[in-house]
């Protein structure tokens, strides 16, 4: 988990551990997101485009994931570590459950 410059490791037994932790962390890192738009050498970068925390998981046999939460106080679940790939959520899912069911199958 990175947020900010802190970085903490933990360990779990099973994924639905390991994703229920990494939602509540989420949960908790949210009401603090708030960004305001940065610029930087003639570029502009909307809070929804900043990164303020990173939640990664990394399993058995190579499975990577995790939720990135924005700026403007959204989140969005990614598979793959060097390549990340966006989790398209479905009807009412959370980031979490999205990253949950990318990871199961």
């Amino acid at each position: 988990m990175r947020a900010g410059s802190k970085v903490s490791h933990e360990q779990y037994e099973s994924l639905d551990a390991a994703i229920g932790r990494l939602a509540a962390r989420a949960a908790e890192l949210i009401p603090g997101a708030a960004r305001e738009e940065i610029s930087f050498l003639a570029r502009r970068i909307p809070p929804q485009r900043q990164v303020v925390a990173r939640i990664e998981l990394a399993g058995p046999r190579g499975a990577r994931g995790g939720i990135d939460v924005r700026g403007d106080g959204s989140s969005e679940a990614f598979t793959g570590r060097l390549r990340r790939t966006l989790v398209t959520r479905r009807g009412g899912e959370s980031a979490a459950d999205a990253l949950a069911r990318a990871l199961a199958t």
